[in-house]
């Protein structure tokens, strides 16, 4: 039987952005308590989200950060890992997800297909005792651990690396290591892969149709059905879009985000975007 989930996030700290603002507002007004977790302080979260100090679930002094982007993706990987073990209660969101109905689960077990390779990470629920929580926790232990799915002659490179004293960093590998890859890995192992829902209900949108969120006059219907429980906005990409395509950096009225933004009573000109990528980057926003 279905039972009430508390939906967990992360941000390191500083503003949020109207994205953000409208995704933890999306969940509020379902009904869903939104937990805030955040390292260095949260300035303006919407009303009735509950903030708590990140170090309580995973104590952190410098942050694991992607080579190529900056992004602190790895952690935020690690760091939901954790959270599902401590919090039987929860249910895991990035701050880009938006949510269109409650997130319940009989068993605990809340993840989708992203695309038809990967399960995605950016909404996570596992129960306590799931095998695939346990090898995802012991996994993103080692900084420096070789995964286990890549080619037998990638395997073996990276064994050289390390016997001669250059090991690969999880940060120098490929994005989203410790997320959907490790993931999708672990859930065909344990066979917990067959909880995993289809496409439609957490990943409408797939990665290489995000800019039709910022599609003046365009229907989600093409994408989004009753069996829709949130739309992942691709984030970090959409941001960036958004800065470099959109007046004054604010969504249009007609497109899916602006319309979004006037539902949940959002005002994109209180809380601006950041110029530029930094801290937060907590997304696997990565083409499959």
């Amino acid at each position: 039987m279905a039972r009430e989930f508390r939906i967990g996030m992360l941000w390191i700290g500083g503003d949020l952005s109207f994205l953000e603002q409208m995704c933890i507002k999306s969940f509020l007004d379902v009904g869903q308590h939104v937990v805030l977790y955040t390292y260095e302080g949260v300035t303006n979260a919407p009303a009735g989200t509950e903030v708590l100090d990140a170090n309580e679930v995973l104590p952190q002094t410098a942050f694991l950060r992607h080579v190529l982007t900056g992004s602190v993706a790895p952690h935020a990987d690690r760091f939901r890992y954790h959270m599902l073990m401590r919090q039987d209660d929860m249910i895991w969101a990035d701050t880009d997800a938006y949510c269109l109905k409650p997130f319940t689960t009989g068993n605990g077990h809340f993840h989708g297909w992203e695309s038809k390779r990967k399960v995605g990470n950016g909404v996570l629920g596992l129960p306590r005792d799931s095998a695939t929580l346990a090898a995802l926790i012991e996994f993103t232990a080692d900084e420096y651990g070789i995964p286990e799915w890549l080619p037998a002659e990638q395997q073996d490179e990276y064994r050289a690396r390390r016997d001669a004293g250059n090991p690969v960093h999880t940060t120098e590998m490929v994005w989203g290591t410790w997320g959907p890859a490790a993931l999708t890995h672990y859930l065909k192992k344990t066979g917990e892969i067959k909880y995993s829902l289809p496409t439609t209900a957490l990943f409408p949108f797939h990665f290489r149709d995000r800019r039709l969120l910022l599609r003046p006059g365009y229907d989600m219907a093409e994408f989004v059905t009753e069996d829709t429980y949130s739309i992942h906005l691709y984030g970090r990409r959409i941001r960036a879009r958004i800065l470099e395509r959109e007046p004054d950096a604010i969504p249009r009225p007609r497109t899916i985000i602006g319309k979004f933004l006037r539902k949940r009573r959002i005002d994109p000109l209180l809380a601006p975007l950041p110029q530029k990528a930094g801290a937060a980057d907590v997304d696997d926003d990565a083409e499959d």
